[in-house]
């Protein structure tokens, strides 16, 4: 039996793109997808490819930029499935203005959802993995390829600061038997990247012990993620993982 089969898998913004990838990579290897995102057409096509390729997934359209419905998520997740082992936070906004532009709603709702999404799903899926024994946390932190380029100002101060809560949460959480780690990826500089990389060759034997991978377009940052998430990685927490992105 694999082991993803009857762990379930919460990733935020699932409802296109990376999110929607790792999505299904996940329920391609065995995890029953809790999966969220704003927009209930974009989930329910995210479920509806699970659902025909034989996985397990069930959507929940809930906006995470404020603490009171990410607990009403979680709280519905736990009555559907019984418990929590991954967490994925994929979800972000990203406004085009510029800083001397921009105004104070895209500012608040930048930081809301990128950081705040991310630190109140840590909160609330936290609690109910330390009730069972521990689980994984995976952030995607992100700069595309536009990095720190003219009007991505709130953005990147975002993902900069995930880099940090990834660390500390990792120290804070680890005496619960929570792990968590980030992927970065993009074509900024590698100031974030952890000194110790994943091991390329290790990585690729984890790949071929599990031939059902999908093969997604984003197909380095989607299986590290995988990868993150599984018992081969163990040992690793408080890591932040570069990561190829096509």
């Amino acid at each position: 039996m694999d082991e993803f089969t009857h762990k379930v898998a919460v990733v935020t913004g699932a409802g296109r793109g990376i999110g929607r990838e790792i999505a299904l990579v996940l329920a391609s290897l065995g995890a029953e997808i809790a999966a969220n995102d704003i927009n209930p057409i974009n989930l329910d096509e995210t479920v509806s490819q699970i659902i025909q390729a034989g996985g397990s997934a069930r959507p929940y359209v809930f906006d995470i930029a404020k603490r009171m419905p990410i607990e009403g998520m979680v709280v519905q997740v736990l009555a559907d499935f019984g418990r929590i082992d991954i967490l994925i936070n994929h979800a972000s906004v990203h406004p085009d203005a510029a800083l001397l532009e921009m105004d104070e709603w895209e500012f608040h709702r930048t930081i809301d959802v990128n950081l705040g999404g991310s630190f109140f799903c840590m909160q609330q899926i936290g609690r109910a993995m330390r009730e069972q024994g521990g689980g994984s946390i995976v952030n995607l932190i992100t700069f595309d390829d536009k990095g720190y380029q003219h009007g991505h100002t709130a953005h990147s101060a975002c993902q900069a600061a995930l880099a940090g809560l990834t660390r500390a949460a990792a120290s804070e959480l680890s005496a619960y038997g929570i792990r968590v780690n980030a992927i970065y990826s993009g074509q900024s500089s590698n100031e974030f990247f952890s000194p110790s990389e994943l091991d390329a060759i290790q990585l690729q034997a984890w790949r071929e012990l599990h031939p059902q991978l999908l093969v997604p377009t984003h197909t380095d940052l989607v299986v590290k993620v995988a990868y993150l998430c599984s018992g081969e990685a163990v040992s690793m927490n408080g890591l932040i993982l570069a990561a190829r992105i096509t």
